[in-house]
């Protein structure tokens, strides 16, 4: 049997990417390719524009954490990094506003890592610097596939002090959510439901990406109701495409998750849900360990039941194509698998 087996081997990025601005940066604007990079860093990140011109340069990707609103500038390097690009993706940085940054390259330098973890520990809280390799692999003749490894992030207790403030300033509703989150996000690490998460905040939700832009697991953890739940958030960009969709298997959904689901409640609203919720005493926090146990089963099996159906689905719309790229010559995107 272990004759069988085969090997794991890098690939190089220019055998699937001959260029890193026009042929890189398009697969990586789309959504489900920006959904890959937003699992690794823990973030929910959406393309606003690609190759956006500073003065004579131009940044490789502006995109939104909507989490939280703010803008990410993600800066693409084939190769080893080099002061150029570090002093480029500063400026972008600086010019657009951004309140994170992400760095990509195939290798960083001993002097570049700690670069950005020297920025982390020192600038101000607002400001979030990620460095993230780029790898390729294949088993024998597969196709290639692509992994995003964090090499620097921000550490969990600044992101906390950049979501919360002080925990002073909070209120007692306030700081029981962040501390249930915070609680939640390791549990999903520890127990390999997933390898990074969104920073905790103090606020009802906590969302998970579900590989699709404009479609996440919204956990709520509502304090004042007494109740949590995990929900699939459609916003309303894809809502009328992707609800029906889901709904012709209601059945088969149904079955894998073990209970009834709530389809479309706030039939009204324009962004739509599909949820499980339960009852839950958020004041006693004997019973957290149960919750939080409930909290985790439940996303991961959303997450199994779901993210196959989300990545599936036929949605008539093209947020992967932002606007003003022409500077980015088209290209088909060579067949990569997730790993």
């Amino acid at each position: 049997m272990a004759d069988d087996l085969g090997s794991i081997v890098p690939v190089n990025v220019r055998r699937v990417w001959e260029n890193e601005q026009y042929h890189f940066t398009p697969w990586l604007a789309r959504a489900e390719n920006m959904a890959l990079l937003s699992g690794a860093v823990g973030l929910e990140l959406e393309v606003q524009n690609i190759e956006v011109a500073i003065g004579p340069y131009s940044a490789d990707i502006l995109a939104k954490d909507v989490g939280t609103g703010r803008y990410v500038v993600i800066e693409n390097q084939f190769g080893k990094t080099n002061h150029d690009h570090l002093g480029k993706l500063l400026t972008y940085a600086s010019v657009l506003d951004a309140r994170a940054v992400i760095w990509i390259s195939e290798k960083f330098t001993d002097e570049h890592q700690k670069t950005l973890d020297w920025l982390n520990d020192h600038t101000t809280e607002q400001l979030e610097f990620y460095g993230v390799t780029l790898e390729l692999w294949q088993i024998d003749e597969s196709r290639p596939a692509v992994r995003f490894n964090v090499v620097s992030r921000p550490s969990q207790m600044a992101r906390q002090a950049a979501a919360a403030g002080t925990n002073e300033e909070l209120s007692e509703t306030r700081q029981i959510q962040l501390e249930f989150w915070t609680q939640v996000s390791e549990k999903l690490k520890s127990s390999k439901t997933l390898s990074s998460t969104q920073t905790p905040r103090p606020q009802y939700w906590f969302d998970v990406p579900l590989g699709r832009a404009n479609i996440v697991l919204s956990c709520a953890c509502n304090v004042d109701e007494g109740k949590l739940g995990v929900r699939v958030y459609i916003g309303n960009k894809v809502a009328d495409l992707a609800l029906p969709q889901l709904e012709m298997d209601k059945a088969a959904i149904e079955q894998e998750i073990g209970q009834q689901l709530l389809w479309n409640p706030n039939a009204d609203s324009m962004d739509k849900i599909i949820a499980l919720y339960r009852e839950a005493d958020l004041h006693d926090r004997a019973a957290w360990a149960e919750y939080v146990e409930w909290m985790v089963h439940t996303v991961s099996l959303f997450r199994k039941t779901f993210a196959p159906r989300v990545k599936r689905l036929q949605l008539a719309v093209t947020p992967e194509t932002p606007p003003d790229s022409s500077s980015a010559e088209p290209t088909v995107a060579p067949e990569i698998s997730p790993f």
